[in-house]
């Protein structure tokens, strides 16, 4: 359009609230350029963004033990960049074996079960982790992450909680001292840095999305798309769709 200048005819990840529309408008500020490196490939930059926000907020430090509940799109992706932080140790918890296998391959030094972790919070009174993130938006991994989180830990809330109330316990809460964060960004400067950060570390090789993208399907298919992440068919983690 007239006055345009800069970034015709390129690729862009972009901030809209019209992901599946043919057409959209959108400011500015809230584009972002994808590097070269990435020419071909399929970069959904927004649950990236999300990530790598996440993985910001939950301040992780050297030696730290850290939980990640949780194993789709957005736990395996923590997984992998909270080596950056060199972690102690990292344990994945999900209900699901194959997401369990995957945690393995994406870095994590155990996995488990929920009744294994439950267990595992039985030995500890106190409980263990420094950092405890909940990345699946249901009440159960809620309790389960409170139980592991440290005295003075910290309980990092990634999942997004959209299907009615929740309980905590909040005696324990108060008991352990523990640091409660909600990890949603609703600054959309936020949300662009955490893209070009996630972009960047794609093109430069220190994240790998192909092994989390599971399907790929044309737009005429996206109800069904939308029905296999509801039902989480044939080890759903990702979809694609394509125009």
């Amino acid at each position: 359009g007239e006055g345009v200048d800069g970034l015709l005819g390129q690729r862009v990840a972009m901030l809209s609230y019209r992901g599946f529309a043919e057409l959209d408008v959108v400011a500015r500020d809230r584009l972002v350029p994808l590097p070269a490196e990435l020419d071909g490939a399929d970069v959904p930059a927004e649950p990236l963004a999300c990530a790598v926000n996440v993985a910001r907020r939950a301040a992780v430090q050297p030696g730290d033990e850290v939980v990640v509940l949780g194993i789709g799109f957005l736990g395996a992706l923590l997984l992998s960049l909270l080596r950056d932080a060199r972690p102690g140790r990292i344990v994945a918890v999900s209900r699901r074996r194959a997401a369990r296998d995957l945690a393995a391959r994406m870095g994590a030094d155990e996995v488990l079960s929920y009744e294994e972790a439950t267990a595992w919070a039985g030995r500890h009174e106190d409980g263990t982790a420094d950092v405890v993130i909940e990345s699946t938006g249901a009440q159960r991994p809620l309790e389960v992450a409170t139980w592991l989180c440290r005295i003075r830990g910290r309980l990092v809330v990634a999942g997004y909680h959209q299907d009615g109330p929740r309980s905590v316990d909040m005696r324990l809460w108060n008991w352990r001292g523990i640091d409660v964060i909600n990890a949603h960004e609703r600054s959309p400067q936020t949300y662009v840095e955490g893209m070009r950060e996630g972009l960047q570390r794609l093109a430069d090789g220190r994240l790998d999305l192909e092994p989390l993208i599971t399907h790929r399907m044309p737009l005429a298919d996206i109800q069904r798309a939308f029905e296999i992440a509801d039902r989480r068919d044939g080890g759903f983690l990702k979809a694609v769709v394509l125009p």
